[in-house]
């Protein structure tokens, strides 16, 4: 009887396995399938290095350059911001901040991962953008907004993971240092936080792939202008914007385009879970 549960459940976590296989497989089947044509149809340079986006001039013009510059700037603004505060917040919720305080932080944090995107995005309207504006005049929909608005985003995946990294580590390397005289700051970056770093690496790469993929709060904040960035104060496009602006109404070549863009980040994710990889295999030689 026991086996039999045994092989069961054996078939069970291999299907559950097999489905998730499928899925991306089906996912980059589609992808492929139907933004490959169109990138070489347009041609491969005039498409990633292209810098004008006009699908209904004649003729027109499918260059995504602008837009893979507003993801880079985006994404890497917000990275800049949230990854210090997240991994510096996980270390006083994990090693410094007192029992009851911690009890009524943790909530705090997980809530702000469960709030939609919409509600960040109408919070940066309000908040965010106002604020920029009166510091440094312009519209306040920029790229440093966007950029601020995305690391509060990725925040809670920053802190989570970088906390459950640090309370998983052995009790005897806090001990160890401690009975060499250690001081409790130094034993938390000299000893803790460098034992950790495969999961801290683990939360800003999911963090970096939180922030490539939002869509909605970057809309309603970044400007949305289709040209390549001029300053941190201005405007831009992101590939997912420019995928989830134009969607509904493209069509032929233009539909294919913006599928192509999608392949483009893709590409983009995928290599960013090599790089994190590469990491990983380095420190474990």
């Amino acid at each position: 009887m026991d086996n039999r549960k045994e092989s069961f459940m054996r078939a069970v976590f291999i299907c559950s396995a097999l489905t998730s296989v499928l899925a991306v497989a089906l996912i980059c089947l589609f992808l492929f399938a139907n933004g490959l044509p169109a990138i070489r149809e347009i041609g491969l340079g005039s498409f990633l290095f292209g810098e004008e986006w006009a699908p209904n001039d004649v003729p027109p013009s499918f260059g995504i350059f602008p837009m893979i510059l507003g993801s880079i700037y985006i994404t890497g603004g917000a990275v800049l911001l949230g990854a210090p505060v997240g991994v510096l917040t996980a270390v006083f919720l994990s090693k410094l901040c007192p029992p009851g305080l911690c009890r009524f932080l943790q909530p705090l944090v997980e809530l702000l991962a469960g709030i939609p995107s919409i509600v960040y995005g109408f919070f940066g309207i309000v908040t965010i953008a106002p604020l920029i504006r009166f510091l440094f005049d312009g519209s306040g929909s920029s790229i440093l907004t966007a950029s601020i608005l995305l690391a509060l985003m990725i925040l809670p995946t920053i802190i989570c993971i970088t906390e459950s990294a640090l309370n998983a580590l052995p009790s005897e390397l806090y001990d160890g240092a401690a009975a060499l005289g250690a001081s409790r700051e130094r034993i938390i970056f000299a000893v803790l936080l460098p034992a950790a770093k495969s999961g801290v690496l683990a939360a800003i790469v999911l963090g970096i792939g939180r922030a490539v993929g939002e869509t909605m709060a970057v809309i309603m904040v970044a400007g949305n202008q289709a040209r390549a960035p001029v300053g941190i104060l201005r405007g831009a496009r992101t590939l997912t914007a420019n995928i989830v602006l134009e969607m509904g109404y493209a069509a032929d070549l233009h539909r294919g385009a913006l599928i192509g863009t999608g392949v483009v980040l893709f590409v983009f994710i995928l290599l960013i879970n090599l790089a994190f990889s590469s990491l990983q295999t380095g420190d474990k030689k």
